[in-house]
This record gives C-alpha cells, sequence and structure tokens, in this order.
C-alpha cells in the first residue's frame, strides 16, 4: 500500500516537474516572438556563437546550433544524470515547436517598435522562464548547460557564470553587428539574469535565528509547539561573567520571523537574538516532508 502511495506521489511530481517545463518553454517562445525577433535583438547563447561560427568560419547556422546542443546535451548527460538530461531533451524538442506556433500567432503583429522597451521585457520574460525551467531541474539546452555543470562543480551561481558568458558572446559580436543592438542586447542579458537570480532564489531563504535567554528551554518548547519548527540547543558561555548557559537555534521562513520575535519577546523580554539570512536550506521541514516521532 504504502509503495502505491509513493509511485503515485512519484508520477505526480513528474507531471508538475514536465508541465513547469512546458509552461517555461512557452512563456520563453513569446517573449522571443513578442520582443526579440520583431526587434531584431543581437543573440547571445547558442545562437550568438552560431553567428559567431557562420561569420568568421562559414558554418551553417542550423548546422553550428544542433552539433553545439548535442554536444551540451552529452556534457549535461555526464555532469548532471540522466534525469536532467532526459527533461532537457524534452525542452529540445518543445521549444522549436513553441516558438514556431507563437511566431505563427503573433504573425505581423508588433507590440512595440521601441528597441529600450523590447530589451527590458524580453529581458523579463527569458529571465522568468528559464527560472523556473531550471527549477523544475531542466534547461533549454545549449549554453544553458554549462552554467548548470559550473554550479555544481565549483559552486557559482548560475546566473553569474550565464551573464558571464552572453557577456562575452555579445562583446565578440561587436566587429561585425550594429553597436547600438548590442548595447540593447547586453541590457537584455542584465535583466534576465537579475530575474533568473530572483526566480531561482523565490521561496528558498530562509531566516536562522539564533536566541541567548535564561528561559531557553521555555524558548525551545514555544518554537517547537507553535511554530512547528525545529530546534537545536547549544552550549554557549558569556564573555563577562564567563557563565555557561544555552542558546536556541532555529531556522523560520521570513514570514514566521515576526510571530517568532513576538512570542520571544513574550517570554522573555531581555532575550538577545541574533537573525541571518541564510539562502537555502535542506532537510526537514524544508525540502523534505516532516516526520512525527
Amino acid at each position: 500500500m504504502e509503495t502505491t502511495v509513493n509511485q503515485k506521489q512519484k508520477y505526480r511530481k513528474l507531471a508538475v516537474k514536465i508541465l513547469t517545463i512546458l509552461v517555461g518553454l512557452t512563456c520563453y517562445a513569446i517573449g522571443t516572438a513578442l520582443f526579440v525577433l520583431p526587434s531584431d535583438m543581437i543573440a547571445a547563447g547558442t545562437t550568438g556563437l552560431a553567428l559567431l561560427a557562420e561569420h568568421y568560419w562559414g558554418l551553417p547556422l542550423s548546422v553550428f546550433v544542433a552539433a553545439f546542443n548535442v554536444l551540451m546535451f552529452l556534457l549535461g548527460l555526464a555532469e548532471l544524470g540522466k534525469e536532467f538530461a532526459l527533461s532537457t531533451l524534452i525542452a529540445t524538442f518543445y521549444y522549436p515547436f513553441a516558438l514556431d506556433q507563437a511566431i505563427r500567432i503573433v504573425g505581423d503583429w508588433v507590440f512595440t517598435e521601441d528597441p529600450m522597451l523590447c530589451a527590458i521585457f524580453a529581458g523579463l520574460m527569458i529571465g522568468f522562464s528559464l527560472g523556473i525551467v531550471i527549477r523544475a531541474g531542466a534547461s533549454t539546452g545549449g549554453m544553458d548547460i554549462p552554467p548548470l555543470v559550473l554550479r555544481k562543480r565549483l559552486g557559482i551561481p548560475v546566473s553569474v557564470s550565464m551573464y558571464a558568458f552572453d557577456f562575452v558572446i555579445l562583446l565578440t559580436q561587436l566587429t561585425f553587428r550594429d553597436k547600438e543592438k548590442i548595447l540593447y542586447g547586453l541590457i537584455m542579458v542584465m535583466i534576465y539574469t537579475v530575474v533568473l537570480d530572483k526566480v531561482l532564489m523565490m521561496g528558498t531563504r530562509q531566516m536562522q535565528v539564533k536566541i541567548i535567554s535564561e528561559r531557553y528551554e521555555e524558548i525551545s518548547e514555544m518554537i517547537q509547539k507553535k511554530l512547528d519548527r525545529g530546534t537545536t540547543l547549544l552550549h554557549i558561555e558569556g564573555g563577562h561573567l564567563k557563565k555557561p548557559s544555552k542558546a536556541v537555534l532555529s531556522v523560520v521562513s521570513a514570514r514566521e520571523l515576526s510571530k517568532l520575535n513576538s512570542l520571544v519577546m513574550e517570554l522573555d523580554e531581555n532575550a538577545f537574538m541574533i537573525i541571518n539570512q541564510v539562502g537555502e536550506v535542506h532537510g526537514r521541514g524544508f525540502t523534505l516532508t516532516k516526520k512525527y516521532t
């Protein structure tokens, strides 16, 4: 019975994951059709590399893109696993279809002819789209994969390495493309890397709280009962009186912080609280389901 429930949960998670990827890629396609293509925005990523290869070595655009995507797919398979590769494979086939449909629907309709607005809104939509696709454990393929590998290997944030790659690719096109369009392209890249970073970190930032109080046992029990959060007691010693005591360590969401502060002050208005924002938390109650014993 438990195995059946686990399988259902697994299939449900897989369905949600695939749906999230498809939604993200659809948004990406719409943003490209509405703002990138009509304004002839300078491309970064795999397309930008393909333009360089075509200009300097005469390689056909489609041939380079196909070969490079296969190479990056194999890199992702080797470094990030089969599940990631399968998700990326879905994206590789679905995105061209979604883009084609978006172009057909948009047709000759131009949302705006202002290149600055195109750069801004393209950046917003692409950043949001890439963010939810990467959060779902996939990528759009091509130049999206090296930043994910660098994050795994070196811990470099995806948005940072993606911005660096795109920035260099755009700059290399200065010799044969319109200079103003390069600048608009840089604006688009800067915007979508900021948005990408925000989307990737959305909902993962938590608050780490250390509470120093003579009533640490009551505070610890209160956090467990009223906030349903775990606590850890740390052995400490006062610097002035050299008096041994214990501090309460806990991690709560940003929304729970205000409530925690009020509850602590009710128990001990002289309590000393140290609050830090943490980028990500893994474990029971956060990335894993809570268990009660």
